[in-house]
């Protein structure tokens, strides 16, 4: 109601149908109040009903539309409707048509057999009348007419009662070679009943020397009656006289012609032209043999009779004139009859009998069976065709309600699967996507988790290395750490020993990823206790081999350069264990300003190989002078083997190349110049490994 409030009041269409219904109102009951609608009050009236009409359409319209989505809405109703548009409809369609055309048939097969059978009458009645005029022709005199005619008139009792006879007086010029004489008629001879009127007493001037057969008109009161009269001459040249035959259409002729050819007559409609030749007024004959009472057609005896047996009501169109005028005019008799009478006619033949049938029932019969066959295949294509469309809806539906819970966030729902067709295979790979997809809503939950945790452990690997500006009195120190995975196994370090001196370190653990970090981790806390115990490098890394690689897996070491920077001696103490080599480079005025490579010999942390006795004989110290201006570059292997997407590495040459040709750049110039020029050659290749770099430079 709320809706419906809103959209009289809110639309244009709704408010002119509002005001429509007002001013109507208005106007009726003025109206009823006796005030005449002119003038102005009927230009508002006239307003009233466009503004209703409008309104109206409109609602009328949208209210289709919402009945048509509503319905159309479920895919099953769409199947439904369109199978029964394409399968249903066509075929009650052809059905009726085959119905109205048998019944057009039956209609124009019974108008011809009672348009047939009275045509008969008429030559019936022609015949009557010219026999009857050469009979009389080869009479002696007019005095033997009156016998001859009534013996003529005798044998046509016994066929019909109600024929009549009369030999009336008539002058007509036939010309032609004269083929004898006429005797002359003085009276009017008539011979039988002429019950229906009189007989004529002169022939009318219209009738000529062919005579005339047909239906006439006559008046009878205020109604108008239809015989067959046929009108002959003698055939003389100039005959004198003229024989006429009447044969009134009583309820006795309507009973013969009913049994003929099972057509009922009913009641008659004559149309006479005037004298322009045009139809007349309608004049209704009230009943065939003139009793009011017996006009209508009898109700059948049997109203439960079947479909072929119920009477079936039409017309019949004969041809006829006025008999005093001469005017054409049209006589309209309807008749009744049975499809199964009909047919009966049409088709009996004696000779071929079936038991109790002829063949044309026979046929009838099997038409039937054919027909109620069709039938019952029309009932099961309709059955069958709704069985498949509740199928196909019930399985979308089904798909509809599991994606509804899918959206809802149910990955829980399974479609129940009855049959094992294209739905049901559909069914069940929406079951298996649901259980793939609540699988990886799991797992990614998981993953989520995982990297959660993954990046707290990154944040906390982070915090392990040194923060802030890395800067003391008479050294400068940059870093930067890029682990290829969420943690990593580089370590850099700067380790305070004593108010003029400082450990660096940058280890490498093989391998990346977790394993990588956890090892890392244990080595920072192993260096931050053994840097406070020794002053040298090569007894710092000989104690902590020592000390690791009793708990290091076999499959795993670690890399390490450990160096002293001595700022009172103006010296750089370093032991390198398997680790990249340390690039050097003088400062302005040092002499040469070519990189150095400082590799001291040296293996590898963890190694089981013995007791460490071949990791203490193989590590060597190397003590360096130091200046101001002096550069050192400190790297893991990420840095110089970065590959691109051909496979080539960065390499230890354009490394040292760089350091060599831009030393002189702020240590965090020279830092973003190196990753800069690495990423350039890399390109898209994805990073392999952890990549970790510390610059040291000394101040004068």
């Amino acid at each position: 109601m709320s809706r419906l409030r809103d959209w009289l009041t809110g639309t244009f269409a709704g408010r002119a149908l509002l005001a429509g219904l007002l001013i109507k109102s208005a106007t009726l009951t003025l109206a009823a109040a006796g005030v005449p609608l002119t003038g102005m009050l009927g230009l508002i009236d006239a307003c009233g009903g466009i503004a209703l009409l409008v309104g109206a359409s409109v609602w009328a319209y949208r209210l289709f539309v919402a009945a048509k989505r509503r319905l159309l809405w479920r895919v099953r109703r769409k199947l439904t409707l369109s199978y029964i548009f394409i399968g249903v409809v066509p075929a009650l369609l052809i059905i009726c048509f085959f119905l109205l055309a048998g019944l057009l048939l039956f209609f124009n097969v019974s108008s011809y057999l009672m348009q047939s059978r009275i045509r008969a009458l008429v030559d019936q009645t022609a015949f009557l009348a010219q026999t009857a005029a050469l009979e009389l022709q080869r009479s002696p005199g007019a005095d033997a007419f009156a016998e001859t005619l009534a013996r003529r008139q005798a044998g046509a009792f016994e066929r019909h009662p109600d024929t009549s006879y009369a030999v009336i007086a008539a002058e007509r010029a036939c010309g032609g070679n004269p083929r004898g004489t006429s005797a002359a008629v003085r009276d009017v001879l008539v011979a039988g009943p002429w019950s229906h009127l009189a007989a004529p007493g002169a022939l009318p001037e219209w009738v000529t020397c062919a005579g005339y057969a047909g239906l006439i008109v006559y008046p009878d009161g205020t109604a108008s009656r239809v015989a067959v009269r046929a009108v002959a001459f003698p055939p003389v040249a100039a005959p004198r006289y003229a024989v006429l035959v009447d044969l009134p259409l009583t309820r006795a002729i309507a009973e013969e012609l009913r049994g003929d050819t099972g057509v009922e007559l009913g009641d008659t409609t004559t149309l006479i032209a005037d004298e322009r030749g045009d139809p007349g007024n309608p004049d209704i004959t009230v009943d065939i043999g003139g009793n009011p009472s017996e006009a209508a057609f009898p109700p059948p005896a049997d109203t439960r009779a079947g479909m072929l047996r119920r009477p079936r009501e039409w017309v019949v169109f004969l041809d006829s004139v006025d008999w005093d005028s001469g005017r054409p005019g049209t006589v309209t008799m309807a008749i009744r009859t049975t499809i199964a009478d009909i047919y009966d006619r049409i088709s009996a033949t004696p000779v071929a009998q079936i038991g109790n049938f002829n063949f044309g029932q026979v046929l009838l019969i099997l038409l039937g069976v054919v027909g109620g066959l069709f039938l019952v295949i029309q009932i099961v294509a309709l059955g069958m065709g709704l069985g498949l469309a509740r199928s196909i809806t019930g399985s979308v539906h089904e798909l509809f309600t599991g994606t509804e819970r899918v959206r809802q966030g149910d990955f829980t729902h399974k479609i129940s699967i009855r049959t094992r067709d294209q739905f049901g295979e559909l069914a069940d790979s929406f079951n298996s996507m649901t259980a793939s997809v609540e699988e990886l809503l799991q797992q990614k939950a998981e993953k989520e988790r995982l990297e959660q945790e993954l990046r707290i452990a990154r944040e906390i690997q982070m915090s392990l290395l040194p923060q802030g500006p890395l800067r003391m009195p008479g050294l400068v120190l940059t870093a930067h750490c890029e682990p290829a995975r969420e943690v990593g196994g580089d370590y850099y370090d700067v380790l305070p020993i004593d108010d003029h001196r400082l450990g660096i370190l940058i280890a490498d653990v093989a391998g990346k990823g977790t394993s990588a970090a956890l090892y890392m981790a244990e080595l920072k806390g192993l260096i931050l206790a053994l840097s406070q115990l020794h002053r040298s490098p090569r007894q710092l890394l000989i104690d902590a081999n020592r000390i690791i690689s009793r708990h290091l897996d076999r499959r795993s070491f670690i890399t390490i350069t450990y160096a002293v920077a001595d700022l009172e001696a103006r010296t750089l103490t370093h032991a390198r264990a398997g680790h990249c080599p340390l690039l050097y480079r003088q400062g302005e005025g040092n002499g040469e300003r070519r990189v150095r490579v400082l590799c001291p010999d040296g293996l590898v942390l963890g190694l089981q190989i013995d007791n460490g006795d071949m990791f203490t004989s193989l590590l060597e110290e190397v003590t360096v002078p130091i200046a101001g201006g002096d550069l050192f570059v400190l790297y893991t292997d990420g840095i110089t083997e970065a590959m691109n997407a051909a496979g080539d590495c960065f390499g230890d040459q354009r490394l040292g190349a760089l350091v060599e040709e831009h030393g002189d750049l702020p240590s965090d110039e020279l830092r973003e110049r190196i990753l800069r020029e690495i990423r350039s050659f890399v390109g898209g290749a994805p990073q392999q490994d952890d990549m970790t770099m510390l610059l040291m430079r000394v101040e004068a």
